[in-house]
């Protein structure tokens, strides 16, 4: 451990739908990341690394608490109904950092909370914001905040601009300790990316448009990710900074013909979404040469929750007496202590209202049961849509959330349950439900308690 005194820095690196599959060296040279390819070398890899959600919003709300995402409110992307806000009543990271004395930034994307400067990420803890409040942007029509006012595109491609931001903040604050959590974009839709990015994947021809998009758009946050650690190593920082690197959740796939995103990801089932592995299992490496021996692999499961109490830990921050978090300290783990890893984890997630019923799983040890999505719950009204559209190009037309009743639904009863394996079956390949009832009916048990918990939590929380 660093000496009393030197505390380290952190740099948090999230990109935005992207799997194990997305790496170079996960997937026989496919796409194109020498960078995250050899930081891997240089990291603690964690192989059972879990978001808390198959989908943005309600992750990064547990990423930045230690806390289940229902829990804060944050249940989904719906920022124009406000579904994606960040309760007031939760500590951040940020807020826990920036008390005890670090200079705290955030650049990129935000999505906790949009059109009320109560839910600003200023007011969240984070000293600096350059990033827009929503879930993407365009990548070159692109309208960002810095702090509490906006500037407009000047012809560079998004994801250099936040490059360049984050560059700029360690440059800055190179004498200080500071926590910058860098939120790209890429490789979220609108499928774009610069033609010299482009073109060696289109002349392939192996690929679709989109996919060859998507690993386009990857190859240019890797170049940014380069010039990122580069500034480390030329303002000596490198040695004491705990580098992060994971997704929000699992690649998004679907899409017709050439528009089509599917793509290779290790195997697993599912994606973006979905609480199928390929939906909540991501990359995460952690680089700290001060502490942490780099190309080491963990294997036990880690989770979301779990990196506000790590880190907190890994620099002497302390976290307030009576907050309750849902995550654990894995710094013991990642230097190679023996350790008991918590076994039982929760994910849920739909439209609107949560479901218990839809779209719902929980790790017991190597037993995960999963609640099949319902196709009547997964639904966007096209109001919501349109709207959440709007606040991407013209984030001044509305000054409030719409606070109207949800969409009617209705919705049929659920499919059985599934039981998989993880150890023997990472891939959820063979539904064990029918040969382990009483399993499920236990997990089943769990699952619905935890889901009623966390969900009375919420419904206490003011709109």
């Amino acid at each position: 451990m660093p000496e009393p005194g030197h505390r380290p820095n952190i740099l948090i690196i999230v990109a935005d739908d992207m799997g194990y599959g997305d790496f170079g060296v996960f997937n026989d040279g496919l796409s194109c990341t020498p960078t995250l390819d050899q930081l891997l070398t240089e990291s603690v890899c964690l192989t059972q690394h879990y978001s808390a959600s198959p989908v943005c919003a309600p992750a990064r709300a547990a990423l930045l608490t230690g806390r289940y995402p229902h829990r804060t409110g944050a249940i989904d992307t719906l920022e124009g109904r406000g579904l994606d806000r960040l309760a007031l009543r939760e500590i951040t990271i940020a807020d826990l950092f920036q008390r005890a004395g670090y200079t705290t930034g955030l650049v990129g994307k935000w999505h906790l909370g949009a059109l009320d400067p109560r839910y600003h990420p200023n007011a969240r803890g984070f000293d600096e914001f350059v990033g827009f409040r929503g879930g993407w942007q365009d990548y070159y029509q692109w309208r960002l905040n810095r702090n509490d006012r906006y500037f407009e595109a000047d012809g560079r491609y998004l994801t250099d601009v936040l490059t360049d931001e984050a560059v700029a903040f360690i440059e800055r604050h190179r004498r200080e300790p500071f926590l910058l959590h860098l939120a790209y974009n890429a490789p979220h839709f609108p499928f774009q990316a610069p033609e010299e990015e482009l073109h060696p994947f289109v002349e392939t021809g192996a690929f679709t448009t989109a996919v060859s998009t998507v690993y386009a758009m990857i190859a240019r946050m890797d170049l940014g990710i380069s010039r990122l650690l580069e500034s480390l190593d030329r303002l000596s920082l490198a040695e004491n900074t705990i580098v992060l690197f994971t997704s929000d959740n699992g690649p998004q796939f679907g899409g017709q013909g050439e528009m089509c995103t599917t793509r290779f990801n290790c195997g697993f089932n599912g994606a973006k979404g979905l609480v199928y592995e390929g939906g909540i299992r991501v990359p995460m490496l952690v680089r700290w040469p001060a502490a942490l021996d780099g190309g080491q692999q963990v294997h036990d499961m880690v989770h979301f929750t779990d990196w506000l109490p790590t880190l907190c830990a890994a620099s002497s921050v302390a976290t307030p007496r009576g907050l309750a978090l849902d995550g654990w300290n894995a710094l013991p783990l990642l230097q190679g202590a023996d350790g008991q890893a918590p076994d039982r984890r929760f994910w849920q997630w739909n439209r609107y209202t949560p479901l218990v019923t839809c779209n719902a799983a929980m790790r017991n040890g190597p037993w995960k049961l999963v609640r099949p999505r319902i196709d009547a719950a997964m639904v966007v009204s096209a109001e919501d849509l349109e709207t959440d559209q709007a606040l991407k190009y013209e984030p001044t037309r509305y000054r409030d959330i719409e606070r109207g009743p949800e969409p009617p639904r209705e919705v049929p009863p659920p499919p059985p349950p599934e039981l998989y394996n993880i150890d023997d079956d990472p891939l959820e390949q063979r539904d064990l439900a029918p040969d382990e009832p009483n399993r499920v009916a236990h997990m089943l048990a769990d699952l619905e308690t935890w889901f009623e918990e966390v969900e009375s939590e919420r419904r206490t929380i003011p709109m």
